[in-house]
């Protein structure tokens, strides 16, 4: 199939960007790496009568620290996460994530923020700013406002961005010397979407851990923290017991979906054997 016919228009800045959304209302959709949503153009999943065309404006550009937080800028490339020293610095979670999404030739396209507002739930970077309790920036007719990664992903493909609002950023913590990190993900291919991912980021006073953030992806509806799990772990040192009872908390934490391709007990199993296999690497690391 083809795209239904539209209209285009490059904006230069985020604001006349949000008056061309405003203009068009419900009818327009932003677009950048376009990943995601060219397909969904050319399956006439999608219809829009404009697409508003982001990716010269340089606000949502660019990578750089401010205070305690690491702020990514929207358009920052999924390549980029690979390439740029800031975030290996700072944000080593990301860049661990970054080789596992697709192939090269989509990751030199895709975008950050794309990839954090459409929220799909198999994606590696929205789950990873949940296990970073990173921030998400976003500008609307409103102003600008930012919403916490816990509050941001509500169901499926949906998001606490209201119509018309663009993610402009991603501000994460900046990474501490006493902080451990994971990343891991099963796939039946490389480049595939995942069966199960994981991210993972501690807070350790040497062989304890005093604070952890775990998030899992393609496992619900929504990239999803394993609070059960957290909590068995925190105040209490690595040992086969312990990741045990986190292993078993993953049952009241998840709920993954029935499929006739990957059965819910099937990726529930995965789920807890990809856990366990990130707690040792945390181990291994202190």
């Amino acid at each position: 199939m083809k795209a239904r016919a539209f209209s285009y228009f490059r904006a230069a800045t985020i604001d006349q960007a949000l008056d061309a959304h405003a203009r068009a209302g419900d009818d327009a959709r932003f677009i950048a790496g376009g990943q995601s949503l060219v397909p969904a153009l050319s399956l006439r999943l999608q219809a829009p009568r404009l697409l508003i065309d982001i990716t010269h404006i340089d606000a949502l550009r660019g990578v750089r620290r401010e205070g305690s937080h690491l702020r990514i800028g929207a358009l920052t490339r999924h390549c980029e996460m690979l390439s740029e020293p800031l975030i290996a610095e700072f944000a080593p979670l990301l860049a661990a994530a970054a080789p596992f999404v697709a192939h090269p030739a989509i990751r030199n396209r895709g975008t950050l923020g794309g990839s954090v507002a459409l929220a799909d739930p198999a994606s590696e970077f929205p789950a990873m700013t949940l296990a970073l309790d990173a921030e998400i920036e976003i500008a609307g007719a409103s102003g600008h406002r930012r919403v916490k990664a816990d509050d941001f992903f509500l169901d499926l493909f949906e998001t606490a961005l209201l119509p018309g609002e663009l993610v402009t950023a991603i501000h994460v913590p900046l990474f501490k010397a006493d902080q451990r990190f994971a990343f891991d993900e099963l796939a039946r291919r490389r480049g595939d979407y995942a069966l199960v991912g994981c991210g993972m980021l501690a807070t350790c006073a040497g062989d304890r851990i005093d604070d952890i953030r775990i998030s899992f992806f393609s496992v619900g509806n929504t990239p999803t923290r394993v609070k059960g799990a957290e909590t068995a772990l925190i105040g209490a040192s690595l040992d086969a017991v312990r990741i045990a009872a986190a292993q078993a908390a993953l049952e009241g934490d998840l709920a993954p979906p029935e499929s006739d391709e990957v059965p819910s007990a099937m990726r529930l199993h995965l789920a807890r054997v990809l856990l366990g296999r990130l707690l040792g690497r945390l181990d291994e690391g202190a």
